[in-house]
């Protein structure tokens, strides 16, 4: 699939303990993504953040990390997006959302259309 022009940037922020149906939520986003047939999805572990509850998470040395932030990105068109929502929905029990426009530019291998 060629994704170029305007489209979406789905953005999912969640923490690492966050699980769904046993599987660590990141991954069974991108899962669903993927199976949805979503154009392409990428998974950031922060090293530091707070979300709704006021409380630091961080990776410093002399501590033990807990429930860093994760940020999982998906773009596609909006009409797909839209369509992913109702599962993202199901799935995050607590995080933050985000969807704006972007413009895609793809560069692919020489050789490929």
């Amino acid at each position: 699939m060629k994704l170029q022009g305007e489209a979406r940037l789905l953005r999912i922020f969640i923490g690492e303990a966050d699980h769904w149906h046993g599987k660590p939520l990141h991954e069974a986003i991108v899962l669903e993504a993927r199976r949805l047939g979503l154009a392409g999805a990428s998974v950031f572990k922060g090293f530091q953040g707070y979300g709704a509850h006021s409380r630091i998470h961080s990776a410093k040395v002399l501590q033990l990390a807990e429930d860093l932030p994760v940020l999982v990105e998906i773009v596609d068109t909006e009409e797909k997006i839209r369509e992913f929502l109702p599962a993202l929905d199901r799935m995050v029990q607590e995080g933050l959302v985000t969807l704006e426009k972007v413009e895609v530019i793809r560069y692919l291998p020489k050789g490929l259309p």
